[in-house]
């Protein structure tokens, strides 16, 4: 179980990772891994046991959620063909022809599946943080295969696990049933638990309580889809897709800063802890094995490691092969070329959801005796998601340069867009909201000087042109704004020492000062 010490610990080898990751360019995960390997050689954490229930319920829930959140509804509508394969077909023959690898290297067909299933999916949360240098719409395709094909796995791995447990036996209509269930149960629970949070977000009226409700959604969708039987998995996925298009119409601006700063920090700390605890895990499994089982499982780790990139190109190669052939028929156009599938081979990234499954395989069976190959499963999964995170992070910026991926400038042409438009219909609407509030002639004449001058700047970025007069002045103005709340916020906490107002005050003013702070450290170009 996890002591307080272990919680100490986990939050310095969070901090010193941050710190040092991108100095030593190692990949922040791999450095996680490496201190909980060596965290389980200290007596305190040689025998620390992550409880199944808890790695599935505390974990993947809030990362899954949040990644839900901040995705893009549009781009997954325009590629869903390619997600859904990539998401469901992709994952089970992924799971199939490495556990089919695994059955020929001498593993028994349970924990073969059971190991196929855990490295099948690739990871939301480490597809976002290592596919950055992307264009935005290979993003959103990565991330949302990501985000289904984890429902799609934990079926595959509940019914391995059940199988090779004894609790349940393999018949077509079993598993057919297991899939509906899955799916339909786990996207009806999910629109179900967002549909109750809208309603709530609609009645409560204090940032707290919306920030309360906005925390249990997904949890409470995990556990009604759960309770039914369904994938939590998707349940969380599709009540995080929903809340992210209804929630801005419903929430204050306070909430969403709330929001969006916990949900970063939690998911943050939750996906490193992950790691560091799956790093103990995986030394107290290899320390378990005898030297010739972990020569073994480092043979298993290589070879696991390359049938999933082969299998992926193969899948990738096949599927688009087969779209070329149908869209040539119909006279449409293929949406990805043999450019992105290069890029998307290299990008199949494992990370928290496949160590959080190997960490939740049960220890015994049905009748007691202990579940075979656990720790091996665990010490192979541990590798696997090393070997692809750093294999595969240093080699696609080499397969980018070959692809040549055309540069997405489209988030920064709507940004203007939609800023442009905003200005545009605000100061349309100028004269009558300043009869609707009373506003004075000096007020409005201000205000609509203010707005015009922010339009040019809006022009001055689309023409590119940095020694434009409009955006000297305004990078000239933000400057000396930021200097002024800087100097406001100095003088405030002299007053504090000096005990001419109480800490309460400064608490109160600061708060303001710093949302002007960040508006204007915002107000920066793309």
């Amino acid at each position: 179980m996890l002591g307080p010490e272990l919680v100490v610990v986990l939050g310095i080898a969070i901090a010193l990772t941050t710190a040092v990751a991108r100095r030593l360019r190692v990949a922040p995960p791999v450095l996680l891994l490496v201190i909980g390997a060596l965290l389980a050689f200290i007596p305190q954490f040689a025998r620390v046991q992550l409880p199944a229930d808890a790695v599935l319920l505390l974990f993947l829930p809030a990362l899954l959620y949040w990644e839900s959140l901040t995705t893009s509804l549009r781009e997954i509508r325009k590629n869903l063909r390619g997600i859904v394969l990539m998401g469901t077909l992709l994952v089970v023959v992924t799971a199939g022809g490495v556990a089919v690898l695994l059955h020929v290297m001498g593993m028994p067909w349970g924990p073969a599946w059971v190991l196929g299933a855990a490295v099948a999916p690739t990871d939301a949360t480490a597809v976002g943080v290592l596919t950055k240098m992307l264009p935005r719409r290979n993003v959103t395709v990565l991330r949302a295969e990501s985000l289904v094909n984890d429902g799609t796995t934990l079926v595959v791995y509940g019914i391995a696990v059940a199988v090779t447990t004894g609790a349940q036996h393999l018949t077509f209509w079993n598993v057919s049933g297991m899939l509906a269930l899955s799916y339909l149960g786990g996207i009806a629970a999910g629109l179900l638990a967002a549909w109750l949070g809208t309603v709530v977000l609609r009645r409560v009226d204090t940032v707290v309580l919306e920030n309360l409700v906005t925390l249990l959604v997904p949890f409470v969708a995990f556990l009604g889809a759960e309770a039914i039987g369904a994938s939590g998995v998707l349940a969380v996925v599709a009540a995080g897709i929903v809340i992210s298009q209804v929630g801005p119409k419903l929430d204050r601006a306070e909430t969403r800063q709330q929001v969006r700063a916990f949900w970063s920090f939690l998911t943050f700390l939750l996906n490193g802890s992950l790691f560091v605890l799956v790093g103990i895990e995986a030394m107290i499994a290899a320390r378990t094995l005898h030297a010739s089982d972990i020569f073994r499982g480092l043979g298993v780790v290589v070879a696991v490691s390359v049938a999933l990139v082969l299998l992926r190109f193969a899948f990738l190669n096949a599927a688009g092969g087969t779209v070329w052939l149908v869209t040539r028929r119909t006279g449409g156009a293929p949406r990805e070329g043999h450019r992105d599938r290069l890029v998307s081979g290299f990008a199949g990234f494992r990370g928290a959801v496949s160590l959080a499954m190997a960490v939740a395989v049960p220890r015994t069976l049905e009748s007691g005796a202990p579940f075979p190959d656990r720790d091996l499963i665990i010490f192979v999964t541990a590798g696997v998601v090393v070997l692809t995170i750093v294999g595969q992070s240093i080699v696609l910026p080499l397969v980018l340069r070959r692809a040549a991926l055309p540069e997405d400038e489209s988030v920064a042409e709507e940004r203007r867009h939609a800023e442009r438009t905003a200005i545009e219909e605000a100061l349309a609407a100028l004269p009558r909201l300043a009869r609707s509030t009373g506003a004075d002639r000096a007020t409005v004449a201000r205000l609509r000087k203010d707005y015009e001058a922010h339009l040019d700047v809006i022009e001055a970025r689309a023409e590119d042109d940095d020694d434009h007069p409009a955006l000297q002045r305004h990078d000239n103005a933000v400057a000396l704004e930021l200097a002024l709340v800087q100097h406001k916020a100095a003088t405030l906490l002299r007053l504090r020492d000096e005990d001419e107002i109480d800490d309460l005050v400064l608490r109160q003013i600061r708060a303001g000062y710093d949302a002007e702070e960040a508006r204007l450290n915002g107000a920066v170009p793309l």
